[in-house]
């Protein structure tokens, strides 16, 4: 990645042409992000949980910027028959997707959220939505990202990350879906992941690098002309925390930003390292975008820390194989017709051909 101090909104290029899926967009930082693409010309769909909540935001958008195409789509996260529904309309309404942006999240699941994880699949609720949802939802639009070059899957991760600890054994324990996604999932003994947000919460945010590395991975190898990247919003005031403590809330709330804004940004500046995620033409497979202030947590997008446990390929090969088995979803990486050459790699706009034959070498690390 090459360094470019300073890059803020005015660096988001024109979007016109190109087609954005961003989970969660109907408030904080997905509404940030689908604000900005659409002002930039981009086509961007809202997949919300809520559709009362996407309409409105799709209405905020379309008032700050009257000739904006916002859409909007129906997709809970935490519901495969919902993942696998909505995913079957937006391949039937886009032939070609340019971005998808994973940024949808739960930190503290309410009770209701908690109850419907049970009986839906048995898999703690923060886990499902954060890692395992994306996951499917990236599988099942995966040929739409391929069919467009210079497409990106932009996932939103965490500082917290740091302090993750994966708990692939607890995944290993949960039985696979029955025959359809639609079905409820058993748990016997052992078989179910109890609700425990301080820990879940890390560790679904260290998936969800540790699956943006093994995707980056993946697309290289295949050929494929997309990218798999990833950021985090540093610590910015979102909706993500309304399930907290009250004081938590008041910490981070609007009414503390005078004196916590060394600590605390707002949604917007949070918004940024997606951005630049998605549309710097400078990022490679592979790279990490965060705040580049005072411990990562406020300040302009640039290359982020990661932690060891985020960087282990067979921890990455093993959390990628029980997605597949807890999601039902196999990613197909084919780029072509069925027994066709897979075409040569695609460069990255920006980015030198020397550069990335040595990344894709392993000479040079993922950001």
């Amino acid at each position: 990645m090459r360094a470019q101090a300073g890059w803020g909104l005015a660096d988001v290029p024109d979007q016109r042409g190109r087609t954005a899926v961003i989970t969660g967009g109907n408030s904080g930082l997905g509404y940030e992000t689908a604000a900005v693409l659409a002002e930039r010309g981009a086509t961007v769909v809202l997949a919300c949980r809520d559709l009362t909540k996407a309409e409105q935001a799709a209405a905020r958008i379309r008032k700050d910027t009257p000739d904006a195409d916002v859409r909007i789509e129906e997709l809970d996260l935490l519901s495969p028959a919902s993942v696998q529904a909505a995913s079957g309309r937006l391949r039937a309404a886009h032939p070609r997707l340019d971005l998808l942006i994973n940024n949808a999240g739960l930190m503290r699941p309410s009770r209701d959220l908690s109850a419907a994880a049970a009986v839906a699949a048995g898999i703690e609720p923060t886990f499902s939505v954060n890692h395992l949802g994306h996951f499917a939802l990236t599988g099942l639009l995966l040929d739409r990202l391929l069919a467009s070059p210079g497409s990106r899957i932009v996932t939103v991760s965490s500082l917290v990350h740091l302090v993750g600890r994966a708990d692939l054994e607890g995944l290993a324990r949960l039985p696979a879906p029955r025959v359809s996604p639609e079905a409820p999932r058993s748990a016997g003994p052992g078989g179910r992941l109890p609700s425990r947000p301080r820990l879940h919460y890390p560790w679904s945010k260290l998936a969800n690098l540790m699956f943006t590395f093994e995707l980056h991975r993946r697309l290289a190898a295949a050929g494929a002309p997309t990218l798999a990247v990833a950021a985090h919003p540093g610590i910015a005031r979102t909706d993500l925390t309304r399930n907290l403590t009250p004081p938590a809330r008041v910490f981070l709330g609007v009414r503390a930003a005078p004196v916590m804004s060394w600590l605390i940004q707002s949604p917007q500046m949070g918004a940024l390292a997606t951005l630049r995620a998605a549309t710097d033409t400078a990022a490679c497979g592979g790279d990490y975008y965060g705040p580049s202030g005072w411990f990562g947590s406020t300040g302009l997008p640039a290359a982020a820390r990661t932690s060891s446990r985020a960087r282990d390929a067979e921890q990455q090969r093993r959390l990628w194989r029980e997605s597949e088995r807890l999601s039902g979803v196999t990613y197909d990486f084919g780029v072509g017709p069925a027994g066709a050459r897979a075409p040569a790699p695609v460069t990255a706009p920006g980015e030198n051909p020397a550069r990335r034959a040595r990344r894709r070498a392993g000479i040079l690390g993922n950001g």
